[in-house]
């Protein structure tokens, strides 16, 4: 078995390959992927019939080249977007707050789509039932303004 896998290096690439994009369904990071882009490079170099120390250069370099120059720029492609396509707590700045109960720069709560969350000012106190604005959101706590103070939405 030893020497059919010394003669097949492509298989242990291809089982490499497969462990990594598993790896990478679990974490979402964009790194293993890129790893299994290099592992793809090293099966490409091996059926060229490159010997095993040159699958292993080609296997190094190709992913660090894809950590540093693909996953950037993949990763801000990902980030970026129209508000429609934001989810989770990302979608909720920007949104009016109903301040319920009254937000210092140390706490307060407010109401946000019908969830009321803890909340605390960017600014100057704001009293119970006045509307804000969500400007952040740190943890489970919201960051709001009022809605005069709010100038940048994303």
């Amino acid at each position: 078995m030893f020497e059919w896998l010394g003669e097949n290096w492509w298989a242990l690439w291809l089982t490499a390959f497969l462990a990594f994009a598993v790896i990478e369904m679990i974490t979402l990071d964009l790194f293993f992927i890129m790893l299994g882009g290099g592992t793809l490079a090293a099966i490409v170099a091996d059926f060229a019939g490159a010997d095993l120390w040159l699958q292993i250069v080609v296997f190094c370099v190709v992913s660090l080249l894809m950590i540093a120059f693909v996953r950037p720029v993949a990763l801000s492609h990902l980030k970026k977007g129209p508000a429609e396509q934001r989810t989770n707590v990302d979608r909720l700045i920007g949104e009016q707050a109903l301040v319920m109960e009254a937000v210092s720069s140390t706490g307060g709560l407010v109401k946000i789509g019908g969830d009321v969350w803890s909340a605390r000012s960017a600014g100057a106190v704001l009293p119970a039932g006045q509307k804000a604005v969500v400007s952040a959101i740190e943890g489970a706590t919201a960051v709001v303004t009022a809605p005069q103070e709010h100038t940048d939405q994303p």
